[in-house]
């Protein structure tokens, strides 16, 4: 890689020239399929990817095997948010939710870069702070909403992240990103057809009303996506 013209990753498009000279020649470009692992659970994470398209779940998991989604990451930012804080590790793990490409980068070589330049790293901290505040929002969402509101916001930021209305998702996903069995999925996601705002087909999920979406998942959307603009890495905008 050469340049960043173009670049759909909107954490690398928020760089200055300078900065991006520095980065540019340390990046390689990446594919990855749905489940791709891009870091493992208490090992070390080797390397820090750039979503330009497809995204990563960030999924909190406890000795008993229960496991969580606290997080998505998509092309506003950086799979591997701990590296960005200066750890080399996490007791979480990140796989593929959505299959994509784009850049990565070894881990070291961009603890590297932003010690060299603290723009470099202002603008890598501003999209790590955003991403805390929607793993915040996770919790609030899953101790205060109905399932139907966490079903939404769920959708609403997968549709965030992917560039058609057609987002690709089982109900055996979706199960384990919202923490409830299978059938309580199903339900919501009856409730979310009969009102129009989506169409579910196996394996698939069509965003009919985003807007009719938006209401319904209410107060339980929105703040970190209104954090991500504060910082300048807000997604783009869509009907």
């Amino acid at each position: 890689m050469t340049e960043l013209n173009g670049v759909r990753n909107r954490l690398l498009a928020s760089l200055s020239k300078g900065d991006a000279e520095l980065l540019i020649p340390q990046l390689q470009p990446v594919e990855f399929a749905v489940r791709h692992v891009f870091f493992k659970a208490n090992q070390p994470i080797k390397t820090v990817v750039f979503p330009e398209a497809g995204f990563a779940s960030v999924v909190a998991t406890s000795g008993a095997g229960h496991s969580l989604e606290v997080g998505i990451i998509g092309s506003e930012g950086a799979v591997g948010v701990p590296v960005i804080l200066g750890e080399a590790r996490s007791p979480h793990q990140s796989y593929a939710q959505v299959a994509g490409y784009g850049h990565q980068i070894d881990a070291k070589s961009l603890w590297a870069v932003m010690k060299q330049s603290w723009p470099l790293a202002d603008v890598m901290l501003k999209f790590a702070y955003a991403f805390l505040i929607q793993v915040a929002h996770s919790a609030l969402a899953n101790g205060r909403f109905t399932i139907e509101q966490r079903l939404a916001r769920w959708l609403l930021m997968a549709h965030d992240r992917v560039e058609q209305h057609d987002v690709p998702l089982t109900h055996e996903f979706l199960s384990m990103m919202l923490g409830v069995r299978r059938p309580g999925v199903t339900v919501a996601l009856n409730k979310l057809e009969s009102s129009g705002v989506i169409h579910a087909n196996r394996g698939h999920i069509l965003i009919c009303n985003r807007r009719g979406l938006e209401r319904i998942a209410g107060p339980c959307y929105g703040v970190p996506e209104s954090e991500l603009a504060h910082v300048g890495l807000k997604p783009p905008s869509k009907t």
